[in-house]
């Protein structure tokens, strides 16, 4: 049985906005360690500093990133997938 409060399990509704709802596919798939950051830039060629605000959750990315991460992380697919409503 799961407890009352705690973790919340992410649906379609409680996914927050897009920033935090890519950060967190990232975190739960890599975590938050700086071997995470040059995985994420290496799937995107994107700068350390721009991976480090999408971990966070300040910015998302946009075009040509989100089709990189999506073609190498499952979970910011089935992400973007719940946030469409598919």
């Amino acid at each position: 049985m799961l407890p009352k409060k705690g973790i919340v399990f992410p649906n379609g509704k409680n996914l927050g906005p897009y920033a935090l709802a890519v950060a967190y596919a990232l975190k739960s798939q890599l975590g938050t360690t700086h071997r995470a950051v040059k995985t994420i830039m290496r799937w995107t060629g994107a700068g350390e500093r721009t991976v480090k605000n999408w971990l966070a959750g300040v910015t998302g990315p946009n075009g040509q990133h989100l089709v990189e991460l999506i073609r190498n992380s499952d979970e910011v697919l089935d992400v973007l997938l719940l946030m469409a409503g598919r």
